[in-house]
């Protein structure tokens, strides 16, 4: 799967699985935009990376959004694949006061941020008809184990549904569009959101017993993202190990 002179636009880039998306897109020859809010874990992974363009941006602001878009086309004059990993997490339950607050923080990351850079993309993906890859969750198709874990989880079906929806829409463009959805991944999203859990609790939850590394991850969006997947769009691509079937 080469990606010999790609331009890519891999959001959520500084760590977990956007960071090996982007490590194994720039080893395949694309040129890679790294998007992210950590400047000092964007410039390590920026260190394993060709050349990338290290963008910090904010995706719940409009006006990052756009600057994301902006500079890559000024920076490159193209845009073939955009991969919305960006994503977090924050505690609220319906009976907790700070609901509103927890739903609006993760669905503007989340949805607001990847639906918009989305259609900022389309027109110059339509031009080299690329495609998207958006990550979502095995959560997607869960009610939430915790009471404060909803936002998160109504965030990542609407990424899910987002994906079929846009998949229609943009066909005639020639712009495919799909999404994965992990299961339990070895990344710093819960530490990041302070959120107590461990990985190894995970284990027991899976039908294959593990929980996944990034890099894992990253080999499907960049098969899905390749000329092997030229036939696939508005798929949803289960990397769970068993997750789903475990739980029935």
């Amino acid at each position: 799967m080469s990606f010999k002179n790609k331009v890519v636009i891999v959001t959520g880039a500084s760590s977990g699985i956007g960071a090996a998306t982007a490590v194994e897109f720039s080893s395949q020859g694309a040129k890679v935009i790294m998007v992210g809010r950590n400047e000092t874990k964007l410039t390590k992974v920026a260190s394993k990376c060709s050349h990338p363009l290290v963008l910090l941006a904010d995706m719940a602001k409009d006006e990052d959004v756009k600057r994301i878009v902006d500079q890559t086309i000024k920076k490159f004059g193209q845009i073939d694949i955009v991969v919305n990993n960006a994503g977090l997490s924050r505690n609220g339950g319906l009976l907790e006061d700070n609901i509103m607050e927890a739903y609006d923080t993760i669905m503007n990351v989340n949805v607001r941020g990847l639906v918009y850079l989305t259609s900022l993309a389309a027109p110059y993906l339509a031009k080299t008809k690329g495609n998207v890859v958006n990550i979502s969750s095995a959560a997607a198709f869960f009610t939430p184990p915790i009471a404060g874990a909803i936002s998160y989880y109504i965030s990542k079906a609407a990424v899910c549904h987002f994906g079929a929806c846009a998949a229609a829409e943009l066909a005639p463009y020639g712009i495919r569009v799909n999404t994965v959805s992990p299961g339990p991944v070895k990344t710093d999203l819960f530490e990041n959101c302070n959120i107590d859990i461990k990985y190894k609790d995970f284990e027991k939850l899976v039908a294959l017993g593990r929980v996944s590394e990034p890099k894992e991850i990253a080999d499907v969006i960049l098969f899905l993202a390749s000329d092997k997947a030229k036939g696939i769009t508005g798929s949803d691509f289960l990397a769970d190990n068993g997750m789903v079937i475990k739980r029935g």
